[in-house]
């Protein structure tokens, strides 16, 4: 079972036991508990810093480091990655922004009430020439503008 499970610390402990010995352990532990809880739990960044023998700043410190980590609550059901970068915002990123904010009622790093949807600012998918760019549920989008965005959108919705 993984997915959006309830917070236990019995499972949470061995889904880190695998990893713990193993050199360069920590982001195979932190994906997953993110795979088993939908996103990281406060309480696993403890057990991780015990586990790792490091501190519990140093498990929040490369936790929060990568934006693919979630900490405060399992991520929607689709998530909307939108580029920020400079390469997509002189093509018209913010235009882009502007709508999937205002269409999904949300803003940078929420998730509706609903879970249908998260929001997420990232900072280069790599389509540099082909932006501005997303991410929609892990599939890469080039060539973004309101129109397009308008329909990935309603044909991601439920």
């Amino acid at each position: 079972m993984t997915g959006n499970q309830p917070w236990n610390e019995d499972r949470a402990r061995a889904t880190i036991a695998p990893h713990a010995a193993a050199p360069g352990g920590l982001l195979p532990a932190l994906h997953a508990l993110q795979g088993e809880f939908g996103f990281v739990p406060k309480p696993a960044i403890v057990l991780l810093a015990q586990s790792f023998n490091l501190s519990r700043a140093e498990v929040f410190g490369v936790a929060s480091f990568y934006h693919d980590f979630r900490l405060d609550g399992p991520a929607g059901t689709h998530v909307l990655k939108l580029c920020r970068a400079e390469a997509c915002q002189a093509v018209g990123a913010e235009r882009v922004a502007v709508v999937a904010q205002a269409r999904l009622k949300l803003g940078w790093g929420e998730t509706g009430a609903d879970g249908a949807w998260t929001l997420q600012p990232v900072y280069c998918l790599g389509l540099c020439a082909s932006g501005p760019s997303a991410m929609l549920d892990g599939e890469p989008v080039g060539r973004l503008d309101e129109a397009k965005l308008a329909e990935l959108i309603e044909q991601a919705a439920p």
